[in-house]
């Protein structure tokens, strides 16, 4: 009986260093992981223009009243079952669209200041997938050609997964304004 235990404790104790050498190597991963997130950009800042051919005044018209969102926006034409809510006054400070779903994940887009014709800022709030801020911009430009729309996005990314999500997220947005500015210009045009 004496043998048996010998026999356990002995297989135990050679299991042990196996199992810090695991141990070591998966605390290394993670901080690996986390030093190249802290290495990665924690902001970011998306331009992208267009002109489209209509006054600047209706362009940011069709910005600035959100009622019309869904319609130009990329984003939203990813999740067609995404609920939304749409409150406050068209144009104004304060005028808000929420949405909430599957793809979209949860959040919302708030009128923050307005020049009536000229420009328009939003604060942009995701609450999931993960918590996040930042500022949509807008200016628009009567040029000779019609209006240059200027589409501008920056925040930051949270550490450590959206850092490491960064990259991708950034190309992804920089498709998504093309695609929107795009979707923009046909609807404005159109009407």
């Amino acid at each position: 009986m004496a043998e048996c235990q010998n026999k356990d404790s002995l297989s135990l104790n050679q299991l042990k260093p196996t199992i810090m050498i695991i141990l070591y190597i998966f605390l290394g991963i993670i901080v690996l992981v986390l030093l190249i997130a802290a290495g990665l950009p924690g902001k970011y800042l998306i331009e992208k223009s267009i002109v489209i051919n209509r006054p600047a005044a209706e362009v940011y018209n069709k910005v600035a009243d959100l009622n019309y969102y869904s319609q130009w926006n990329p984003w939203q034409k990813t999740d067609p079952d995404a609920k939304s809510v749409i409150s406050g006054d068209p144009l104004r400070i304060g005028h808000k669209y929420e949405w909430n779903g599957k793809k979209v994940g949860e959040g919302s887009l708030t009128v923050r200041s307005v020049t009536p014709g000229k420009a328009i800022n939003f604060d942009l709030q995701f609450l999931k997938p993960f918590k996040s801020q930042a500022i949509d911009a807008w200016d628009f430009t009567q040029t000779n050609e019609g209006t240059r729309a200027v589409w501008r996005n920056k925040g930051e990314f949270p550490f450590p997964i959206a850092r490491l999500m960064g990259p991708s997220m950034t190309k992804q947005l920089n498709q998504q304004f093309e695609e929107g500015l795009q979707s923009l210009k046909e609807m404005c045009e159109r009407y």
